[in-house]
């Protein structure tokens, strides 16, 4: 609607308001797949192929779209753009870090009292924003968090403070990636969260490579099994080690990001694993509290672990 607005008005076309200037602007419908996040693989969605990563180079800015020299940005990017040229590019670094110059949008997801898009500079923390976002849920507190979307390192309650940019998000050992926030409080279970993004890296993993279709497979199963009470402690070590197979060694970035809350969440919460293992499955499973309230020890928990899909 607002191309069609824009066309209208004489903004887009040819000719543009007697400048000369022509400028076509079309907008197209992908189906939805995660992969085509990926600058080749959205390339292959557009030319009405499967959304499948291509093998580079050559490279989207020698022989991209239809084989043409191709330009591929976010959307954030180029909306970027207008306030620069309105404003000049002192005021676009007067804010943000002396690496990290300018405004972006941080997204929080999640247990807050307010989730939404936040504009800030640069280089704002998790603490300045939960304050916007009117904090996290009302009686509770941090456990952990993701600075850029669940393909990014976790971070803990211990990192509230850390610079949202993107020298000191990585100095902290993560990626600022989307700036997409998910903050979950107390009462969540790590293991639990981690499987889900799991099964979601599995489902929308292309096939195209082995590490990333087999090892997201793998990694599901073995995150089933330690949820439900049915893990072992060998269980920790080959969850590492698929993700070693995987990270760095797929044909794109989504293996990665399959691989990187398990390596960091195993990081930091390595004991809420073991207690899911000796415990007989998830402490935060009302079956298992009922258990431990009536002096019975732990009992493990009857869900269905295939039917979180």
């Amino acid at each position: 609607a607002a191309v069609a607005q824009a066309y209208a008005a004489g903004f887009l076309g040819r000719n543009i308001l007697g400048s000369g200037y022509d400028l076509e602007l079309i907008v197209h419908a992908g189906a939805g797949a995660y992969i085509c996040g990926e600058e080749t693989a959205l390339l292959d969605s557009l030319e009405g192929r499967r959304g499948q990563p291509r093998l580079r180079p050559p490279f989207p800015a020698v022989a991209g779209l239809y084989a043409c020299p191709t330009v591929v940005n976010n959307v954030e990017s180029i909306a970027s753009v207008p306030p620069i040229i309105l404003n000049g590019t002192a005021w676009f670094r007067s804010m943000g870090t002396e690496k990290s110059p300018g405004f972006t949008l941080y997204s929080l997801s999640g247990h807050v009292n307010r989730p939404g898009q936040y504009e800030a500079p640069l280089g704002v923390t998790l603490r300045e924003l939960l304050g916007y976002a009117g904090g996290v849920r009302t009686g509770h507190t941090v456990k952990f968090w993701t600075p850029g979307g669940s393909s990014t390192p976790l971070f803990t309650d211990k990192h509230l403070d850390v610079p949202l940019d993107y020298e000191g998000v990585a100095t902290a050992g993560s990626m600022l990636g989307t700036k997409a926030l998910q903050i979950f409080d107390d009462t969540t279970c790590v293991v639990r969260a981690v499987l889900r993004w799991t099964e979601f890296y599995m489902h929308e993993s292309c096939g195209k490579c082995t590490p990333c279709r087999e090892g997201t497979y793998w990694l599901v199963q073995l995150l089933q099994r330690i949820e439900s009470g049915r893990g072992t402690a060998s269980d920790l070590d080959k969850l590492l080690d698929i993700s070693d197979t995987i990270n760095g060694k797929s044909f794109c970035a989504l293996g990665d990001g399959a691989a990187s809350p398990i390596i960091s969440s195993l990081k930091y919460f390595r004991d809420e694993y073991v207690d899911h293992i000796t415990g007989g499955g998830c402490p935060f499973d009302p079956a298992r509290s009922t258990a431990w309230a009536n002096g019975v020890g732990a009992q493990p928990h009857s869900r269905d672990t295939e039917g979180v899909r």
